[in-house]
């Protein structure tokens, strides 16, 4: 469960993401989900709580062992058959965010192209065809704050949890390669030594691709701490 302070971060977070649509002054951008209008906060804080809970999820389910299930050392959720996933449910929160985001793009007066696939069992919506660093912002800060929203927008129209990804001018195709490299590096370096590293706090989506390369390297690894400052911890063999 994320923290009434972690939420408040979160909403933050979005406040920020609006300041960026909005060219860095005056009022926040609005975002509803029919389109760039206002937003109950408390609605953005609950919506804000899911996507979170979400994508941590998705975060730690493939580490070898999480925190909360340290004990059987087993990705959580391993002995629950996967949901079935309707490509056509994906394929309308993927229209969904597509006109959402496109209509934040044309208030914002900022150009970019949408594009829209099926990755797996999430939606993939993608800004494309411009560089939108205002859009990506420190860390990818302002992405995940507009990943979230837009994940509101989805949420309203169709009444269901989504776990759609947005992303910005590649951003998280390249992060995925950095962060490839890193798990591979620091899985060798855990090999070397015998001593478990803690790596940086990342955001949920970072964990998770870093969890999957440490898998791949046959080491085990975790997460451990709260929100923003959760972090991947690599343990050697034995």
């Amino acid at each position: 469960m994320v923290s009434q302070a972690e939420n408040a971060g979160t909403v933050a977070s979005g406040d920020t993401a609006g300041q960026a649509l909005a060219g860095g002054g005056g009022d926040p951008v609005g975002t509803g989900a029919g389109g760039p209008e206002d937003v109950a906060p408390d609605d953005l804080e609950v919506a804000a709580d899911d996507a979170l809970a979400d994508d941590d999820v998705l975060a730690d389910e493939d580490a070898v062992a999480d925190e909360e299930d340290e004990e059987d050392s087993s990705p959580a959720g391993a002995d629950e058959a996967p949901a079935e996933v309707d490509l056509a449910d994906l394929e309308q929160e993927s229209e969904i965010a597509a006109d959402y985001v496109e209509g934040l793009l044309d208030v914002a007066d900022l150009d970019g192209d949408i594009d829209m696939d099926v990755e797996g069992d999430r939606a993939l919506v993608s800004v494309v065809g411009a560089t939108l660093q205002e859009l990506i912002g420190p860390h990818g800060e302002v992405l995940e704050a507009l990943q979230e929203l837009t994940r509101l927008a989805v949420h309203r129209q169709t009444g269901a949890r989504t776990r759609i990804m947005l992303d910005v001018g590649g951003y998280r195709a390249r992060r995925r390669v950095e962060l490839t490299e890193l798990g591979q590096d620091a899985a060798d370096e855990v090999k070397s030594s015998g001593v478990p590293r803690r790596l940086d706090a990342m955001t949920p989506f970072e964990r998770k691709v870093v969890h999957d390369a440490i898998a791949a390297a046959g080491l085990r690894s975790e997460s451990e701490g709260e929100e923003p400052n959760r972090r991947v911890v690599v343990f050697p063999v034995g």
